[in-house]
């Protein structure tokens, strides 16, 4: 399965017909979005999520083995896988069928209940922030120590001092690296907590989208959507309300945040440009987070 397939309509007919008949009949239509899955909208209350990156079938698996049981605990709908779809002649990889979740992609829709989303937002990841068991998924990209990003850190840090005090940024970077680590044991992560994985309705959040990341760790790497999904002056409520964040967690999820800052302008920055794999919504909230983690101010 190559890099940035795209599948149609027919195909994902003819696999719901092979796999699963009694959905088959209903209506299909793509969706905009996604990154390692391809989304098409199935009734009223499904997707089927298609794969077409080389690693998107066992992200998908990591779904299918632990959203089930971690969806009951949490306060937010999310996408709960509701069937599989196994590899066949008709398709190489793993795809699945899961619960939509109904609202507007947060990349193009604005927060605009602050105080509400930070409290919505807060309660979601106290409830999926507990102690992982031993056989949770690892993730070397998330949850680990920030000290494994500081080569990528100094790639990215030209994007971010286009937008903003170079000297704030670093200082923002360094006291991040200087926080202590965490005193606690790994807990579940989403890993992946930024404004196209998020669902929006009535000016709050309303719907968690995308766990291929879900991973156990570091709760800063989560933390960091303080500044990635809510708007100006939300940050301090949210951390309130989360009631576990010590203060060297707050500094270190303003590095994670740095970090997602720098790649959501990039993959903005291509999307301007027009390049494969670019978004142009993503750009706007990348520079937005950026001085929102600036404007907080060190703990």
């Amino acid at each position: 399965m190559g890099d940035a397939m795209e599948h149609d309509e027919g195909l994902v007919r003819m696999l719901l017909h092979d796999q699963h008949p009694d959905l088959a009949e209903l209506p299909l239509r793509p969706v905009p979005g996604g990154w390692d899955n391809q989304l098409f909208r199935l009734g009223e209350e499904l997707a089927v999520r298609m794969p077409r990156t080389e690693r998107a079938p066992g992200l998908l698996r990591k779904e299918l083995r632990w959203l089930p049981d971690l969806a009951p605990l949490l306060p937010l709908p999310v996408p709960v896988p509701v069937r599989a779809g196994e590899p066949s002649a008709r398709f190489p990889g793993t795809w699945t069928v899961a619960r939509w979740v109904p609202g507007e992609p947060g990349d193009a829709t604005p927060v605009t209940r602050g105080g509400h989303a930070a409290a919505v937002l807060a309660g979601f990841l106290r409830a999926l922030h507990r102690e992982a068991p031993a056989d949770a998924p690892a993730n070397a990209d998330r949850g680990v120590p920030l000290q494994d990003f500081e080569a990528g850190f100094e790639e990215g840090f030209a994007l971010l001092a286009d937008h903003a005090d170079p000297v704030a940024v670093r200082r923002v970077w360094e006291d991040a690296l200087a926080a202590p680590g965490p005193q606690g044991p790994p807990v579940w992560l989403h890993g992946d907590l930024h404004p196209a994985n998020v669902v929006v309705a009535d000016g709050t959040l309303a719907g968690i989208l995308d766990f291929g990341e879900l991973c156990a760790g570091d709760p800063a790497t989560d933390l960091s959507a303080a500044w990635l999904l809510l708007p100006d002056g939300a940050a301090e409520p949210f951390l309130d309300a989360y009631e576990k964040a010590d203060r060297a967690t707050v500094r270190r999820a303003r590095g994670w945040a740095l970090l997602r800052a720098a790649g959501l302008i990039a993959i903005g920055r291509a999307g301007d440009r027009g390049l494969p794999g670019g978004k142009p919504t993503w750009g706007p909230a990348g520079r937005a987070a950026l001085a929102r983690v600036l404007a907080h101010g060190a703990h």
